[in-house]
């Protein structure tokens, strides 16, 4: 059944957490362990970078829930059915993959090996498709783009069935970097996006997100401080 997802079918992986970052995807695609995380990642099989990647957004919400092994604190989750108008859209990024790469990252996101190809053919024709129960086991088909379906996975509960956790700060300067990296965004919206995501919210402050170093440049770090 998942012979036709094999080899080299192209599709869009579209990330919405830590992966917006390239150096953290790399990390997934060949091998390596994020800075600030506590997990080396084996690699995909086809270690080849992302022919294209673009910045998109989602209509829904972001939020941070459950324990991350690799980062600590909340992971970060997408949830396509919350209402949208309070907290806006969702920025992502699709990078375009072999479709063995996709579950080669689904598989590592689980923090299983690698290896086995994922059959697409019914979450191409619901829209949806749940693979277990497992926090990144269900698979979304958000959309598609010069031929090419977009995907993406995430939990299955939402954010109304979900333990909400705050995520740590190497994650979120994680996020912050990719958030910069493909949608150009200053840091003091992007620590007004992050702060606010359900988990977050009441945790972590926009000015507390802004004074991570790496996000704020120096010369207005030491005014988010005074700020916190």
């Amino acid at each position: 059944m998942n012979r036709p997802w094999s080899g080299g079918v192209l599709v869009w992986y579209v990330a919405y957490g830590s992966n917006l970052h390239a150096a953290r995807l790399a990390c997934y695609l060949s091998g390596g362990r994020p800075d600030g995380a506590a997990r080396t990642h084996p690699g995909c099989r086809d270690r080849r970078p992302p022919r294209r990647s673009v910045a998109t957004a989602l209509a829904g919400t972001l939020y941070f829930a459950g324990r991350s092994p690799t980062w600590g604190g909340g992971s970060a989750f997408y949830d396509p059915a919350c209402e949208p108008s309070a907290l806006g859209e969702v920025p992502c990024r699709a990078y375009l993959l072999t479709a063995g790469q996709f579950a080669d990252i689904a598989a590592q996101e689980m923090h299983r090996s690698p290896g086995t190809d994922l059959d697409l053919t019914r979450v191409l024709a619901d829209g949806h498709a749940e693979l277990g129960p497992g926090r990144y086991e269900t698979l979304l088909h958000v959309g598609d783009l010069d031929g090419h379906p977009l995907l993406t996975f995430t939990a299955p509960d939402g954010v109304a069935g979900a333990e909400l956790a705050a995520p740590c700060a190497p994650y979120l300067r994680t996020l912050a970097a990719g958030l910069a990296e493909s949608h150009a965004w200053g840091p003091w919206r992007t620590a007004g996006y992050l702060a606010t995501r359900p988990g977050a919210a009441g945790h972590w402050t926009a000015a507390a997100v802004a004074a991570l170093p790496g996000i704020t440049p120096m010369a207005q770090q030491e005014a988010a401080r005074k700020a916190v």
